[in-house]
């Protein structure tokens, strides 16, 4: 993943501090499954990081997020229960980062 790390925005925020403003974004962190991406997929998966049983949440500024990432649940043998879906990334345990999405979605604009 060239280094790039995943996290899902849960709310956008500024902070003022000693007169500057820094908009900020409090996001929910994912940590690679694998060292490699999926043999058959091709995809890296990701779950979840977590910190004494909690999701590792942390406050960090706009200017470090690059880009967006498109989540597939892994969703392995069994049905999929009824969900929401803005419950989707709360519903499942592993997630694949979809790299055949359209190139043109997650152009970084410079």
């Amino acid at each position: 993943m060239r280094g790039l790390d995943v996290a899902r925005v849960l709310l956008f925020l500024s902070l003022d501090f000693q007169g500057k403003k820094y908009p900020c974004a409090l996001v929910k962190w994912f940590i690679k499954t694998d060292e490699e991406p999926n043999d058959v997929t091709g995809m890296w998966t990701v779950e979840p990081e977590m910190k004494d049983g909690e999701p590792l949440i942390s406050i960090i500024h706009l200017d470090c997020i690059i880009r967006a990432a498109h989540l597939i649940p892994v969703y392995g043998d069994d049905f999929i229960p009824m969900i929401h879906p803005s419950d989707t990334l709360d519903a499942f345990e592993l997630y694949s980062i979809n790299k055949y999405a359209d190139h043109h979605a997650f152009a970084i604009i410079t």
